[in-house]
């Protein structure tokens, strides 16, 4: 299946939802409002007008959509579907609620389980992921979603990834909203094995970004997460040489499962010794 079309339709309603986004968070008068969902994490009237936008620019394919601010679909009915969408409309609300801009719009599109097209756009700062398999990993900066460039530019211009990034031992990326103690643990063993360790801390999906453009080795999570937040991120490490493994090291995540709960994981490059 060639996926550039899909990858178009994406990118459009990623754009499209930074703006949403964007008049919410810029506007002094606009409603900030923030509810708790059924996990307890926040819900603003930004994740809703993003859900919206996107829901209805992906319904022109055939593929069904998983939104994490859409209804709740069956297992029995998900499991039927081959190829779908996984959407999360804006990813690091608590980093959007903060006001720090490292939040993100999350689309992925997922083919028997595994993570084939991924786009993440990250509106304050105007930088675009995108990949598909086939095509592989690009970013592109300065994508300004009030003054969006042509399809053919985001193509021609997007520079491929991993970047080529020099730095000295091991560079872990980490939660900013979420650090836990094993984590810490985590980046203790490393330094024991010898070499330097440099922590940085990150918000929402950005996290997977940064491993797959090579700023970063390495992105240990050791706390929740749900298949919406990592999908898109996935499919981009994935086209740039890196994986989301399971705390093994060994085994990708896999998604549509009956329990949308990812297990702890790790991403790092498939060549990485660590």
């Amino acid at each position: 299946m060639s996926y550039q079309n899909y990858l178009y339709i994406a990118i459009r309603a990623a754009l499209d939802a930074g703006k949403v986004i964007m008049d919410i968070y810029t506007d002094p008068a606009a409603d900030f409002e923030v509810e708790s969902k059924a996990d307890n994490s926040p819900l603003t009237k930004a994740d809703k007008a993003a859900h919206q936008l996107i829901t209805e620019a992906l319904s022109v394919t055939s593929f069904p959509i998983l939104s994490e601010e859409g209804k709740t679909i069956p297992f029995p009915e998900r499991k039927k579907w081959d190829t779908f969408w996984l959407v999360d409309p804006l990813n690091g609300t608590k980093e959007f609620i903060k006001k720090n801009g490292e939040f993100t719009v999350n689309i992925a599109l997922i083919k028997k389980g595994i993570p084939v097209l991924g786009v993440i756009y990250v509106p304050v700062r105007k930088e675009l992921y995108f990949a598909a398999d086939s095509y592989g990993a690009r970013k592109l900066g300065e994508v300004d979603c009030y003054n969006q460039p042509a399809s053919d530019d985001i193509f021609k211009r997007g520079v491929k990834l991993p970047l080529s990034y020099g730095h000295q031992g091991i560079v872990v990326v980490a939660s900013r909203s979420h650090q836990t103690e094993e984590t810490t643990t985590f980046i203790e063993n490393l330094r024991r094995q010898g070499q330097p360790v440099t922590l940085i801390s990150s918000g929402s999906s950005l996290k997977i970004c940064l491993v797959a453009e090579g700023s970063a080795d390495l992105y240990p999570r050791f706390a929740p997460t749900m298949e919406w937040d990592t999908a898109a991120g996935h499919a981009i490490a994935k086209a740039a040489g890196c994986e989301v493994y399971h705390t093994d090291g060994k085994t990708p995540l896999f998604y549509n499962k009956e329990n949308l709960l990812n297990s702890w994981f790790i991403v790092k490059p498939t060549c990485s010794d660590y």
